[in-house]
């Protein structure tokens, strides 16, 4: 086995950037060279944050064989530009189940089964599993902060791959707090000390410290925190605010860190090449013209459930010479009579995807302004079904159009659960409610989609046949496809059976285009995904005149 492992742990509080540092340093990483994958191990219990409330969570990414994993995995993939798994994300959840599993099927030969070896094994056996000849440096962050309670057997395990692999093989980075109190003038290491203490105290000590800082540490901080906490003093850096979170790797590797892991860990690495880095610095501080696009949906409070579709549409931004003006628009809060006022600054606009009728009525009528007044408009996953509805209801007629997942006794459900994916819909209808198990009985992972020739769909993609990631329990009712066409609307993307309808768009619009899947999990800031691409592109087409 040749791969050598970063492990990235968190101190003082969350919310630090502990995912954001690690995708950071693996880019870095990459640039010199290296083969490079990365892990996140999360102490709660859920097996996976499948069914964890947005509020709670943020955002649910999906992987391409359907695992529904951490934000963070999402960072990952648009760092590193690669696709990650179902190895990539473990929780204590899916590492207890796994465990007890084996202790039921008898695997222990009837012994007691503890945290220590029984629990630490299996989630060293889940690191592990990462391990290769085709790689050379794997980073595992390790969820939450030192002193987590639920997050103990984690860095237990950790503490014991050091002595099982080696400190060559080995290196531990803690992500801590500086904070700047400004009514003094004055930095204080303070928590940074108490936090390293509480992880030496478990067995670790680390070999760097990045310090989440407003200002410029300085030497004289550097110094001290060196003393105080035991680790060399060019093994200190500061992980300083920056204005866009694409700085941050060209920040780190100013400060030296890339280098200072080579050296620790003794890598063949090579000079980095950050062009690629430096270009989209560049372009994100220097856009041409700016767009304003309203996302119309019912997490807008919490940025954090639209992570990725944030930065797919400013990926869009920068393909277009563009800087991104979001306008997050509660759809709870918007209606026929208000909805032109609410929108009116918009240049484009896109629904989400989400679950549940609340705020469902409100994104319809964004749809019908979006339609009628010829604005660009982006609908994905829910939003698409929003966006057939409208359609059924306000064009074709069908007024009492409906999904199934809001009323299941709609005479015309031209959204539906198919039985294929969910095989209780005869219960639903007789109790005439949806309480089920939801773990695991969604439409997950990357599935093919056929696209048409001289669509919109088309001339973004430039394929006959792509692969998206898809999250879903309902699909659009092909029972009623060639009324919809009849009717004017374009169903540009299949599934290569022709059962389900992926793609939907108008012609007769300057560009509305619904996808079934969720495009912004493939975006990246070097390869931004057709669809956002085109439609920030349609944006600045109907910039509004200043």
């Amino acid at each position: 086995m040749n791969t050598k492992f970063i492990f990235v742990t968190g101190g003082v509080l969350s919310s630090l950037g502990k995912g954001l540092a690690a995708a950071s340093i693996a880019a870095l990483l990459k640039a010199r060279g290296l083969r490079v994958s990365i892990q996140k191990l999360d102490p709660y219990i859920n097996v996976d944050p499948g069914t964890m409330n947005p509020f709670q969570h943020g955002e649910v990414y999906v992987t391409d064989d359907g695992a529904e994993t951490d934000l963070d995995l999402g960072h990952y993939e648009r760092y590193l530009g690669t696709h990650l798994s179902q190895r990539n994300n473990y929780t204590s959840g899916r590492i207890y189940n796994t465990v007890i599993t084996k202790e039921r099927r008898g695997d222990y030969l009837g012994g007691t089964v503890q945290v220590i070896p029984h629990i630490t094994d299996e989630i060293k056996s889940s690191i592990l599993s990462l391990a290769s000849d085709d790689l050379d440096v794997t980073l595992v962050e390790i969820g939450g902060t030192v002193g987590d309670i639920e997050g103990l057997p984690f860095l237990e395990a950790i503490r014991q791959l050091r002595a099982d692999l080696g400190k060559d093989n080995v290196l531990y980075i803690h992500l801590t707090l500086v904070p700047y109190i400004k009514t003094a003038g004055e930095l204080k290491t303070k928590p940074t000390q108490h936090s390293v203490k509480e992880l030496r105290s478990l067995g670790i000590q680390p070999d760097i410290i990045l310090c989440r800082s407003e200002v410029d540490l300085g030497d004289d901080i550097k110094r001290k925190i060196s003393l105080f906490c035991n680790v060399d003093r060019d093994a200190v850096f500061t992980a300083i605010d920056v204005n866009h979170i694409y700085e941050l790797p060209l920040t780190l590797y100013h400060e030296g860190v890339d280098q200072k892991i080579a050296i620790l860990l003794r890598l063949a690495a090579k000079n980095p090449d950050l062009q690629e880095w430096k270009d989209l610095v560049y372009n994100l501080h220097n856009p041409k013209t700016e767009v304003s696009i309203a996302i119309v949906g019912k997490y807008v409070d919490l940025k954090e459930a639209y992570k990725s579709l944030h930065e797919a549409l400013t990926h869009g931004g920068v393909a277009n010479s563009a800087a991104i003006r979001f306008l997050y628009v509660n759809s709870e809060e918007i209606t026929s009579e208000n909805v032109a006022a609410m929108l009116a600054s918009a240049d484009g606009i896109l629904v989400p995807g989400g679950f549940g009728i609340r705020g469902v009525e409100g994104k319809i009528a964004a749809i019908t302004y979006a339609r009628e007044n010829k604005i660009p408009f982006f609908g994905i996953c829910l939003g698409m079904q929003c966006a057939v509805i409208e359609y059924a209801r306000n064009v074709m007629g069908l007024t009492k159009a409906n999904s199934e997942e809001f009323d299941l006794t709609t005479p015309d459900p031209v959204i539906y659960l198919m039985k294929e994916w969910f095989d209780f819909r005869k219960k639903c209808v007789q109790r005439r409610d949806m309480t089920s198990e939801k773990g695991g009985t969604m439409r997950l992972g990357a599935y093919p989609c056929v696209i048409e020739k001289d669509t919109r769909a088309f001339e973004a993609y430039n394929a006959v046949e792509v692969s998206e990631r898809h999250r879903h329990r309902y699909e659009f009712n092909s029972s009623y496809q060639s009324r919809f066409e009849d009717a004017g609307l374009t169903i540009s993307g299949l599934s290569p059976d022709k059962s389900l309808v992926e793609i939907v768009e108008i012609k007769d619009h300057p560009w509305f285009l619904g996808c079934q899947f969720h495009p912004e999990f493939t975006s990246t800031p070097m390869q931004p995904h057709p669809l956002f691409r085109e439609f920030i592109r349609a944006a600045v087409a109907n910039k509004k005149p200043e």
